[in-house]
């Protein structure tokens, strides 16, 4: 009978052991973009003071991990950003 307690001890992992480093985390929390919420400003290649919040100060555009920017609303700052140096505003 001790034997097996013994095997049982060796068998038996803490939920420590048991956690992977691939394991996906169950606390996340997902942040709203800044763009979507209600009242939020138009992106448009005018607005100049709301394109230099998303532009680093080497001139490039910022990533929307970063910046916590949906996809869609990533794609229109880009475009946008995109245009105001065409046209030398930024």
């Amino acid at each position: 009978m001790p034997k097996r307690q013994n095997s049982n001890k060796r068998n038996k992992q803490s939920n420590f052991a048991k956690l992977s480093i691939f394991q996906p985390n169950k606390y996340k929390f997902k942040k709203s973009c800044p763009l979507s919420i209600k009242g939020a400003p138009k992106i448009d290649y005018k607005n100049i003071k709301l394109l230099k919040k998303y532009v680093s100060e080497n001139g490039k555009i910022l990533p929307s991990r970063v910046t916590n920017v949906s996809q869609k609303k990533q794609r229109e700052l880009s475009l946008s950003i995109k245009r105001a140096r065409n046209l030398a505003l930024l």
